[in-house]
């Protein structure tokens, strides 16, 4: 997470309320407090039981949800939230970007969806973004070999870090992700 802070605490609207919904944990920390840093009020979750029931407490204004979570499909969250505080700003964060779920989410109520790992910085643009308008394109985007590399790490990891398995459901050779899991990061 990038700690800059590019907005200002006071520019934020009065109604600073955010949930963060995401079944990574490590993630979630780290954007819960790069998010605090930027002035927001922040409650998280892990899953989607979870996040209905933070929405039921108290609906937020704002809303970061990831798509895949252990227990089910983001989508319902969102569903959820706009059905109790049509108004709020919702963003979608996924690693498994693609147009159908995209899509879906938009016409639920989501007004920006962002591939994973997204920066805090990014997800501030969104979230703030003026009404009907996107938030602009990152300074310094990660490359298409940075993304590509964080999403077999992501499946490394789902796959319990198994090396046959990954392969598998990548549709690649062993010993190709074996080269490319003992090389460092793309930049």
């Amino acid at each position: 997470m990038n700690e800059d802070l590019s907005f200002k605490p006071d520019e934020l609207p009065e109604d600073r309320s955010l949930i963060i919904v995401d079944d990574d944990k490590a993630f979630l920390q780290r954007l819960a407090r790069a998010m605090e840093m930027r002035g927001f009020e922040v409650r998280s979750a892990h899953s989607i039981a979870e996040g209905v029931d933070l929405i039921r407490a108290k609906a937020p204004a704002f809303a970061i949800v990831d798509m895949r979570l252990e227990d089910g499909n983001g989508l319902d969250v969102i569903a959820e939230l706009t059905k109790v505080k049509p108004e709020a700003r919702i963003i979608v964060l996924t690693g498994y970007g693609n147009i159908a779920t995209a899509v879906s989410a938009v016409k639920l109520g989501a007004v920006d969806y962002l591939a994973k790992p997204a920066d805090a910085d990014e997800v501030t643009d969104a979230l703030l973004a003026p009404v009907n308008t996107k938030a602009p394109p990152p300074e310094n985007p990660m490359s298409a070999d940075r993304v590509r590399w964080e999403h077999i790490q992501r499946v490394y990891e789902l796959c319990n870090r198994n090396v046959s398995e990954t392969a598998r459901r990548l549709n690649m050779h062993r010993r190709t992700l074996q080269r490319i899991l003992a090389k460092r990061a793309p930049k």
